[in-house]
């Protein structure tokens, strides 16, 4: 772990592993999904539990304590949640900067409630229109995403909306298609990453076997193809990577092929630059604390307030002990947070 993330995070007077702050809090609000991805099986899960404003009410002493400054709303689909608006509410009471991950198909329903509470949004967005509603397994996917982008800036014009794309095998072929499509439907920006497909992540009850795995990653020569398309990407979107309506430098968009290469064994696996544990945590709808998406529960909120359960125990010693260099599970990531502050 950075000194400086440790100075700034915990104090000599504390216990090792406490932390002092958290900046960024991830909420699991709604279990279910209405895409039924083929890369992921959250969609399986039986209907669904969700976060209630009760119990969130219960954390507010705790979210202002640790000086949350961003909650991202996440699930599942979050939109599906029978009292959002309650729950935006709580959190708003608090000065939080709100964060909205989607998959856009109830933008346009909700466009209202979600204009008055989101500060940002960040919708999934898997290609050109066939590809993304052929991977999302949702017919009118992509069209309702645009009438969704559209509806919420009826009532808020100046909403930051955000595209993220992950890389499969049935998309890998058409990042600049994929780049075309976004400016299409409107959006601000587009960020890509790989996709994960060895971890227990995304509802997934064990990793996935060899063979489900290879449904969505990449061959040898597969990733030549993705390698030229990047190059491509690079050369033909130059302006949008300068001008930062792609969110990746060059350097990392070649990273994302290396990623794939890892998975075959063709390169060793390197963790990126993280500092999630010690800045952010992951919250269940069913309590269960995480430091990340990919990292075992730490701790919970069901019988503890927030600030103790990020610091129970177990969540100090994990702390204490990753090292992210060489920790297996942060080698494989594929979606890492590293916090700068303000």
């Amino acid at each position: 772990m950075p000194a400086e993330i440790i100075d700034k995070m915990c104090a000599s007077d504390h216990e090792p592993g406490e932390l002092l702050t958290m900046p960024i809090l991830l909420l699991n609000i709604h279990e279910n999904c209405n895409c039924r991805c083929v890369m992921c099986d959250i969609w399986k899960r039986p209907a669904g539990a969700e976060l209630d404003p009760e119990s969130l009410m219960r954390h507010l002493d705790s979210i202002r304590a640790l000086g949350v400054r961003e909650v991202v709303l996440t699930g599942g689909e979050p939109l599906l949640h029978s009292r959002f608006s309650e729950l935006c509410a709580l959190l708003k009471k608090s000065n939080i900067k709100l964060t909205l991950l989607t998959t856009g198909l109830l933008l346009q329903a909700r466009a209202e409630t979600v204009a008055k509470w989101v500060d940002e949004i960040i919708v999934s967005l898997d290609g050109p229109e066939n590809v993304h509603d052929s991977i999302r397994r949702v017919r009118r996917g992509f069209e309702f995403i645009g009438a969704g982008i559209n509806a919420v800036r009826q009532y808020r014009p100046d909403i930051r909306i955000h595209a993220r794309s992950t890389v499969q095998r049935a998309n890998f072929l058409f990042l600049r298609k994929t780049v075309a499509a976004a400016t299409h439907l409107g959006f601000d920006s587009i960020s890509f990453l790989p996709i994960d497909a060895s971890s227990q992540a995304f509802n997934r009850e064990m990793v996935w076997p060899g063979e489900r795995q290879s449904e969505v990653m990449l061959t040898s020569s597969e990733i030549v193809l993705l390698e030229d398309e990047i190059e491509l990407l690079i050369i033909e979107c130059h302006s949008e990577i300068e001008n930062r309506y792609i969110a990746e430098q060059p350097g990392k968009l070649r990273h994302i092929a290396r990623r794939f290469r890892e998975h075959l064994n063709e390169l060793p696996a390197e963790s990126p630059v993280c500092n999630a544990p010690w800045v952010s945590a992951v919250v269940e709808v069913d309590g269960s604390i995480r430091p990340c998406f990919f990292h075992r529960q730490v701790g919970s909120i069901a019988t503890s307030p927030l600030e103790e359960a990020i610091n129970s125990t177990e969540a100090k010693q994990f702390r204490l002990k990753l090292n992210v260099a060489d920790n297996p599970i942060c080698q494989r990531c594929v979606c890492s947070l590293n916090y700068k502050g303000a």
